[in-house]
């Protein structure tokens, strides 16, 4: 068995500004994890059979266009559908007040503005880790 982290990042829904998703997936790529990208204006349907395909150990998604706890709740309960255990991260301009209530949809971190790359790659490290084990 590999110990190799497969990440998979995406940008759901309408959201076009992926420079801070770029930038993440080579951050991890660096970190020793191995990233795929699916690029912008991907629906929740793609996502998840990206991530079932591609075999990965999280997804983290990006989104910056507000319709984040819509596109998180679709996306879980896709992956609920298909079966799929897959860890969801998501990163991007979240309101304080919508954290928990994301948190309590099944998202397991959420990062916002501000968060250090190092911080991210640690945290990521450690959920997909302890999916591994």
């Amino acid at each position: 068995m590999s110990t190799k982290i497969r990440v998979l990042i995406a940008k759901p829904g309408l959201d076009g500004h992926d420079r801070g998703a770029k930038v993440l997936a080579r951050t991890l790529r660096d970190a020793g994890m191995e990233v795929i990208y699916t690029g912008i204006r991907r629906t929740p349907e793609e996502i998840v059979e990206a991530a079932i395909q591609e075999d990965v150990d999280l997804i983290g998604l990006s989104i910056l266009s507000g319709a984040h706890k819509k596109l998180c709740k679709k996306i879980l309960n896709l992956l609920k559908e298909k079966e799929a255990d897959i860890p969801v991260t998501l990163g991007g301009i979240i309101p304080e007040e919508d954290i928990p209530e994301l948190k309590e949809m099944g998202i397991i971190e959420i990062f916002t503005p501000g968060t250090s790359l190092k911080e991210i790659v640690e945290k990521v490290k450690d959920i997909a880790m302890g999916r591994k084990v």
